[in-house]
């Protein structure tokens, strides 16, 4: 009978054994698994500020949208919801614009002097070549 009881204490003792081993284990591996849980959730919290990141600027290289304002007042309101950052991309083209202009009138003047040059030397030089003749 003591054999027995032995056994049965080698029994109960071997379960109680695996049952801490087991809670052990088991919080080895929930530990893990909130740490690869967390590793994941920064990763797609990266990932997803990147997507963002990139998704706006892919909108606003390949997306042009042109309002046309009929009225000075829809101008006006069209203006009033522009961000600052807009608005200066707005100032900034308003400028490569009139720079554009500038240069266009510039060279149209030149153009216009050399020929009005052109025509006197032309007219300065005819007399000659008839009296020549």
């Amino acid at each position: 009978m003591e054999r027995l009881t032995d056994g049965l204490k080698k029994i109960l003792l071997a379960g109680i054994g695996t049952v801490a081993v087991t809670a052990e284990k088991s919080k080895d591996v929930l530990d893990e698994l909130v740490k690869k849980g967390e590793l994941t959730v920064e990763q797609g919290k990266v990932l997803n500020e990147e997507l963002k990141h990139n998704i706006k600027k892919t909108v606003k290289d390949s997306v042009n949208v042109s309002v046309k304002a009929s009225s000075p007042e829809e101008l006006t309101e069209l203006l009033g919801k522009m961000t600052p950052e807009q608005l200066e991309q707005l100032k900034e083209q308003l400028a490569k614009m009139e720079t554009a202009e500038a240069v266009d009138g510039e060279s149209e003047d030149g153009v216009n002097a050399e020929a009005e040059a052109a025509t006197k030397e032309t007219a300065e030089t005819a007399p000659e070549k008839k009296d020549e003749e």
